[in-house]
Order: C-alpha cells, then structure tokens, then sequence
C-alpha cells in the first residue's frame, strides 16, 4: 500500500509518555477552552448570482471551511458544517456554537469543493453527503477520491492531485502544494492518502489556503513559485509542543504569511472545536499579536461574516473578547 511523507523530517508519533502527559492535561484541565457565552456569528446565506465583475470575497464558517467567490466561480473549501469532527455523532468536540453559521442547506450550488486533506475536521461526511449533488467538481489530493465514492459522489466529478500539480478550472488555475501533516480517518490507513496546501490564482486575485501543516521550508518554497498572494487563510490553532511538527504555534503562522509573500492574512482552524490544549481565544490572540509586531494586514471576521479581498478596510474586531 503506498503511503505518502512529508518533505522533511516530520515527528508526530504518540508514544507512551507523551499519552501519559495528555492524559494529566485532560484531568487538569484548560482555562476558557471553550466559550463561556454563546458565540454571535453572521448567518449567511449564498446569494444567486455572482459575476466576473464582482469584488473577491471571502467568508470563513470557523476552524477552516471557507467560501471562495471571484471572477465568476464559487469554491467551497473543506467543509466540515456539522456538530462534531468525529467518527461518531455521539463523541468528540462539540462545536461551540449550536448553530453553524451555514449549514449545506445555505447553498444552491457551488462550482466546486475543494479539500485538503482527510482529517475528520476537514472532511466530514454528513456535510459532503448533503453537498454532493450541489456541485460537478470535487478537487482533492491524491488518495481522497476512494472515500468521496465510498460515500455516493459519482468517480467522474473527482480530480485527484499531487504536490505541484496544477488544474485548470474554468479559467482559474489551481495548484495543489506542500504541507506537512499526516492524515488518515482510522488506526490502520495513516498516510496512504496525501495532504495538502492550495494555491487559488485567478487573471487579477491568487490566494493561498495552507491547510493544516506545521512550520517549514514549503511556504518560501511555494512564496517563490506563486507569491505574493492577495490573500492568505493560514492554520494557527489546535498547536502543541508534542505535536509541533504537524500544526503551527500562531507566531509561525503570521512568519508562514510573509514566507509565502501574502498581504492579507485571515487566521483560520480556530474558533469552533477544542482539539488541544490551549484556550479557544489563544490562536486568534496570539496571531494578532504577532502580525502587529511584524506589520502583517490581519483580518479577524466573525464566522459567517465575508471580507472583500481587496477592500482597504476588513473586520479586525476583537469579536471573541
């Protein structure tokens, strides 16, 4: 069976002390690691039309699905609308909000939805079970067409894709790139599916999804191929030091942002689960913390709320406190 690697060195084996620790560090507990009030989101809802001439926008749901809309097509990337990131409905973080801020029902159609990789937070089953006939395209890494057809969408609606290999879609290009991660939905399939990040190019707006990935030599590598980008949507939450090699610390995601040349950067896997250690605030703090000390453009949006991408002013609320 083949299995995929990263690019580098990537140590992220849970070994009998470090489940040891996690252990003590689910007993002991976190301060506010989950909202103490109910979350205020925006509810959206897909509007019928969209033409070439409209501005680029974006509108993040929480942790990291996101709806791409620019120069005529709708791209809805890894979107995990349910209540749980789980094998079973019944286990698991619970999203924080009990409404989703869009369900599958808040869309019509959607020209394609694009994933990243098969973590249970990034493609879940009952949201693509819902979505699949509102879409002709699935665009995924190579590996994920097997449990897309497993689950009822047709083998012809899927492209399959390796690290650096480019797809032309209806005028836009998009490249699947690095990441460093793993994936894997069970105890015996790790990593014979492959991860990855996406470049989204377009003939006047690019943006970068990093996907889920720890720190390393792919984003400058990616910086010099593609950059700079309009728009960066990085990962900077659910970190660890037992896992830092697959999820980065914020303070890397804002360097991730300028690594890959991007203007704006909006923070992404964050806000809806707790799936570390850390306060559900502490990603978002931390990364608007870093991005002023470095002078990096960072867009906080509500979750439902939607960011022209090349507007001079963009929410940057403190909405969480």
């Amino acid at each position: 069976m083949k299995k995929y690697d990263n690019q580098i060195p990537t140590h992220n084996e849970m070994g009998f002390k470090p489940l040891v620790t996690m252990l003590k560090d689910s007993i002991k507990g976190v301060a506010n690691q989950r909202p103490a009030s109910t979350i205020n989101g925006v509810f959206f809802r897909q509007s019928d039309t969209i033409s070439p001439s409209d501005d680029p926008r974006v509108t993040w749901f929480g942790h990291s699905s996101f709806y791409l809309e620019f120069e005529g097509k709708r791209l809805l990337f890894d979107p995990m609308l349910g209540s749980r990131p789980s094998p079973v409905s019944w286990a698991g973080s619970k999203r924080y909000q009990r409404t989703v801020p869009a369900g599958p029902e808040s869309f019509t159609e959607v020209d394609a939805i694009v994933i990243s990789h098969d973590h249970y937070d990034h493609l879940d089953y009952d949201s693509i079970r819902k979505l699949k006939d509102k879409t002709p395209r699935f665009i995924v890494p190579m590996g994920v067409r097997k449990q897309l057809v497993k689950w009822g969408v047709p083998e012809e609606k899927i492209t399959e894709h390796a690290w650096w290999e480019e797809v032309e879609f209806d005028g836009l290009t998009l490249a699947c790139t690095p990441a460093r991660h793993f994936s894997g939905r069970g105890l015996f399939n790790r990593n014979v599916t492959l991860w990855c990040s996406w470049v989204i190019k377009g003939n006047e707006t690019k943006v970068f999804y990093s996907g889920d990935s720890g720190y390393g030599p792919h984003f400058k590598e990616i910086g010099k191929k593609y950059g700079p980008f309009d728009l960066t949507l990085i990962e900077c939450g659910q970190y660890d030091k037992r896992w830092a090699g697959v999820h980065m610390f914020p303070e890397q995601s804002v360097q991730a942002h300028l690594d890959v040349g991007g203007r704006l950067m909006i923070p992404v896997h964050w806000g809806a689960f707790t799936l570390a250690f850390h306060s559900w605030t502490d990603p978002v703090e931390r990364a608007t913390k870093a991005a002023i000390k470095q002078g990096v453009s960072i867009s906080t949006p509500k979750m439902g709320e939607t960011v022209l991408i090349h507007s001079d002013h963009y929410p940057d609320r403190a909405w969480w406190r």
